[in-house]
């Protein structure tokens, strides 16, 4: 049965960090509903019962900061893939931190110093929903992939700043990211 509360308490709190994948919901009125898997070590962080953000890298899309620049509404959602099963669903609004703006400092000193780091999102949380997760199938997790990191890294800041402006400038329903003014100084 689906329980609702107004916070993440310590119990959800402990729950998300032991989970090695999370995902991520936006949408506008019209075009693609955006649905993105996120996951890697140190990416995630909880800053209360009512604020989580996530270190956003460097993908073949801009989706997520594509919509938050025009409707910042965003779910997130944690599944137990193994151990007791749990489904946990986190509703509010968010924004997305670029380079430019004055908070990113204050953000980034909270997570690795990734490759290709390219948003932090921050999400002030509304409302947290959990149900049973009967339906969610158990796995063992092999480990985290080596390759986005290794990705950016042999592209180098410059040839992240190209892959920006090719492929991150516009989402795939044609929407400015708002990452073009922060294509000068990636890392």
């Amino acid at each position: 049965m689906a329980q609702h509360f107004s916070a993440l308490s310590n119990q959800h709190m402990d729950f998300i960090r032991a989970q090695p994948i999370f995902f991520v919901a936006t949408a506008l009125d019209d075009g693609r509903i955006n649905l993105s898997p996120k996951g890697l070590d140190g990416t995630f962080t909880i800053r209360g019962p009512n604020r989580v953000a996530w270190l956003n890298l460097t993908g073949s899309g801009n989706e997520t900061a594509a919509h938050l620049r025009r409707n910042d509404r965003i779910t997130l959602m944690f599944c137990a893939f193994s151990g007791a099963p749990l489904i946990l669903r986190a509703y509010g609004h968010a924004r997305a931190l670029h380079r430019r703006d004055a908070q990113w400092k204050e953000h980034e000193r909270l997570f690795p110093d990734f490759p290709g780091k390219r948003q932090i999102v921050v999400v002030e949380i509304d409302s947290v929903i959990t149900s049973c997760g009967f339906g969610v199938p158990l796995m063992t997790l092999e480990g985290q992939r080596p390759n986005l990191p290794q990705w950016a890294t042999a592209k180098g800041p410059e040839g992240i700043e190209q892959y920006w402006r090719d492929r991150n400038l516009i989402s795939f329903d044609g929407l400015e990211t708002g990452i073009v003014d922060e294509a000068d100084s990636p890392s």
